[in-house]
């Protein structure tokens, strides 16, 4: 397995998002991701808007949450191999901002 490195994170997320169907999604969400830890640490971007999906490897100011947390169990999350409740509720995850909008979001990964 390739080493952990942030743009191998976001590229991952990038990806990943790529395959989502968010046609639905009214308006504008969007989610600062800031990846935590002791290996890589990085902020990024998932923004949903107008049916798509953006992934950028910048701050976002007008969010509606920031997910912290960090590369390894991201990377598990975003493959469903860590329930982000249970990731939450144990404190792998944490959240500012709109809890509810930040769940909704990582559900459309399922």
């Amino acid at each position: 397995m390739a080493a952990m490195t942030y743009e191998s994170i976001v590229e991952t997320t990038r990806s990943k998002f790529s395959e989502v169907n968010v046609s639905q999604v009214q308006g504008t969400t969007a989610f600062q991701i800031n990846i935590e830890g002791k290996a890589v640490n990085g902020i990024f971007y998932i923004e949903i808007k107008d049916g798509q999906v953006h992934v950028e490897p910048y701050e976002y100011y007008d969010r509606n949450a920031i997910i912290h947390i960090n590369g390894t169990n991201w990377l598990k999350l975003i493959n469903g191999k860590l329930n982000p409740v249970v990731a939450f509720t144990t404190g792998k995850i944490s959240v500012d901002g709109d809890t509810n909008a930040a769940l909704e979001m990582i559900k459309y990964l399922g």
